[in-house]
């Protein structure tokens, strides 16, 4: 297979005095240490010259290209990484997964991943639907997204919990931080998600039927308003590929801090963009039935620092 080519944003007055390996990592789906060995290894560029030192500050302009090697299948490999363990007994695992910690291994990150970190944990106890790769993984958030997601650590479990996510009766409820004031107090968003026609990094709205677009629902309230900005729960009915993002950039509100859809760019964001890393998004609250005792059980995971300190910057505006 062929590598291929990332291209990022250029960096904007916000990224000015980042280093290179966090710049890569708030900007793209890879891990501070793949964009570490990327630049390590020569495949890093910025404005068409290769930089190999990770603590190369970015500069305003600064355009940064990085070649990809192409994806190796292999089974991924176990790591003592620690994990924020909210539920666990012999078939499931609540996790907290934290900003800045990808689900899965695949192309530019190879490990370091939850999938990594639960191999350790479970001694290779998880279910084998998911295959090699995705061992256990019965959904994922993104990223740059923290909080709680279950993994089912044998076969019966994983059938289970994708039935209840495919009838909707598991709910997963985020926080986030959107650009803009709401005119309403709650609201849904019905629109279909597909991949963006254009940019395959990006998902987008497709009402055309001639397109690959599935159904997408997404149920919110407002919290708190703020100037600018409103603090808003997010309920999915169903669970698309940057579904929150996609949705609120659609009705005109992108999530602070979140580029790929159009956030980051108002002069909050730009002021207090080392503590932005992505998107404003915390999936908080995870409600789903056990797959062996048939019990409803609900768990909560606070927001993250970060987001809290936000939180309380926009309440003194």
């Amino acid at each position: 297979m062929e590598s291929s080519k990332l291209v990022l944003p250029a960096a904007e007055a916000g990224d000015v005095d980042t280093r290179l390996d966090a710049f890569i990592a708030a900007k793209s789906e890879l891990t501070r240490s793949a964009a570490v060995r990327l630049a390590e290894n020569g495949s890093v560029t910025v404005n068409g010259r290769t930089v190999c030192e990770k603590k190369y500050k970015l500069c305003e302009g600064d355009t940064v290209e990085i070649e990809l090697p192409p994806p190796v299948p292999d089974e991924a490999q176990p790591q003592d990484i620690p994990l924020d363990i909210i539920y666990e007994d012999e078939d499931i695992i609540v996790i907290n997964k934290p900003v800045g910690m990808v689900v899965h291994p695949a192309a530019g990150n190879p490990d370091g991943t939850l999938v990594n970190a639960l191999l350790a944990h479970c001694k290779g106890q998880l279910s084998g639907i998911g295959g090699v790769e995705r061992p256990g993984i019965v959904h994922r958030i993104d990223k740059d997204t923290s909080g709680l997601l279950a993994v089912a650590k044998n076969d019966a479990a994983h059938v289970r919990l994708a039935a209840q996510l495919a009838d909707h009766s598991m709910h997963r409820i985020y926080t986030a931080v959107a650009v803009g004031g709401f005119r309403d107090d709650s609201g849904r968003v019905d629109a279909p998600i597909g991949r963006h026609p254009v940019d395959r990094k990006k998902m987008a709205v497709i009402r055309d039927p001639e397109k690959k677009a599935r159904e997408a629902v997404t149920n919110y309230e407002v919290l708190e308003r703020y100037p600018g900005f409103t603090l808003i729960r997010c309920r999915l009915e169903t669970g698309r590929t940057h579904q929150i993002r996609v949705h609120m950039a659609h009705i005109g509100h992108p999530l602070v801090g979140d580029t790929l859809y159009g956030g980051g760019h108002t002069r909050f964001e730009k002021e207090n963009a080392k503590l932005l890393v992505g998107q404003c998004l915390h999936a908080g609250k995870l409600v789903l039935t056990h797959p062996r005792s048939g019990e409803r059980m609900e768990f909560e995971a606070p927001l993250p620092e970060e987001n809290l300190k936000i939180i309380e910057k926009l309440r003194k505006l």
